[in-house]
C-alpha cells in the first residue's frame, strides 16, 4: 500500500483551508459590518468599531416594510417547487429507465440541453400564457414556471439513480402481487433516496436563487428575495450599508441552514447517468 508523504497532506489541508477563507471572506466581510464593526477610515491606521450590535437586524422591518412577507413567500415557492420537481421528476425518470425505445438516449440528453437554455428564452413566452390562464403575479403560476424549468436537470439526475435499481427486486416484488404504487414506495424510493435529497437541496437552491422566472412572471403580489434585494438597492439611494448587510444575511440564513443540514448527503453525491448503447 502507497502512503503519501505527510506534506502532501499538509500542503493540500493547507490550499483547502486558504481556499475556504477566500470563498467565505465575502460573507465574513458582510457579516461584520451588519453587526457595525467597521473601521473608522477618518483616522490613520483605521480604527475598528467596538463592540458588535445587533441593531441592524431588529430594524430590518423598518428598512424593507414588507421583507418579512417576501421571505415567507420565497420559502413557500421553493418549498413547493422542491417538492413538486422531485415527485414529477422521480415518475419520469422511473419511466425512461424502465422503457426502452429508438432515440432513448438522444432524449435523456436533449433534458440536459434543456435545462442549459437560459431562463430568459422562455420566461416572456410563459408569462403571455399565464396571463390567458389567469395565474399572471401568482404564487402557483410561479410554482409551475420554476418546477417546468428545473424537471429537465432533475431527471436528468434521477434517472442515473433509478436505473441503478436491481431488476429483481422490482420483478420479485411483481411476483408477490405488488403494485406499481408499492414498488415505488418500498422498492425504488428506498434506493434512490440518497440521490433523490441531493436532486432536491440542488433544486431547493436553484430556485432560492430563481431571479428572472418570478421578475417576469410576477407583478405586485408576488416578490421573491432576489428581486426584493434588485429592487432594494436600485431604488434606495439614502440606506446605510450596515442595515442593507443585515438584510442580506438574513435572506441567505434559509438556503445557507437548508445546504449545511444535507450537506452529509451532497458529500456523496455523484451524477450517474445509464446510457444504453442499443438505444
Amino acid at each position: 500500500m502507497v502512503t503519501k508523504p505527510r506534506h502532501i497532506h499538509l500542503g493540500r489541508t493547507t490550499f483547502l483551508a486558504i481556499l475556504l477563507l477566500v470563498s467565505l471572506l465575502p460573507i465574513l466581510w458582510t457579516t461584520l459590518i451588519s453587526l457595525n464593526v467597521q473601521p473608522d477610515n477618518s483616522q490613520s491606521p483605521p480604527i475598528w468599531s467596538w463592540p458588535p450590535s445587533l441593531q441592524n437586524y431588529i430594524e430590518v422591518h423598518d428598512m424593507q416594510t414588507y421583507f418579512w412577507q417576501e421571505l415567507a413567500t420565497s420559502l413557500v415557492i421553493s418549498g413547493t417547487v422542491t417538492i413538486l420537481t422531485g415527485c414529477v421528476s422521480l415518475l419520469a425518470a422511473y419511466a425512461l429507465a424502465n422503457t426502452a425505445f429508438r432515440g432513448r438516449n438522444l432524449l435523456i440528453h436533449s433534458f440536459l440541453i434543456l435545462a442549459s437554455l437560459p431562463a430568459i428564452s422562455y420566461a416572456i413566452p410563459l408569462g403571455l400564457s399565464l396571463r390567458q390562464w389567469h395565474l399572471f403575479d401568482t404564487a402557483g403560476g410561479v410554482i409551475l414556471a420554476e418546477s417546468a424549468g428545473l424537471a429537465p436537470l432533475a431527471v436528468f439526475i434521477l434517472i442515473g439513480f433509478v436505473s441503478q435499481v436491481p431488476r429483481d427486486l422490482e420483478s420479485e416484488a411483481r411476483l408477490n402481487g405488488a403494485e406499481l404504487q408499492q414498488i415505488l414506495r418500498y422498492v425504488v424510493l428506498p434506493a434512490v433516496a440518497p440521490g433523490l435529497l441531493a436532486t432536491c437541496a440542488l433544486i431547493f437552491v436553484l430556485s432560492w436563487n430563481q431571479y428572472v422566472v418570478p421578475l417576469v412572471l410576477s407583478g405586485t403580489h408576488i416578490r421573491v428575495i432576489p428581486v426584493m434585494l434588485r429592487d432594494f438597492f436600485a431604488l434606495e439611494r439614502d440606506f446605510e450599508w450596515p442595515a442593507a448587510a443585515a438584510v442580506i444575511l438574513i435572506s441567505l440564513l434559509p438556503v445557507g441552514s437548508f445546504v449545511a443540514a444535507v450537506h452529509r448527503i451532497l458529500e456523496h453525491f455523484s451524477l450517474v447517468t445509464i446510457i444504453d448503447p442499443q438505444a
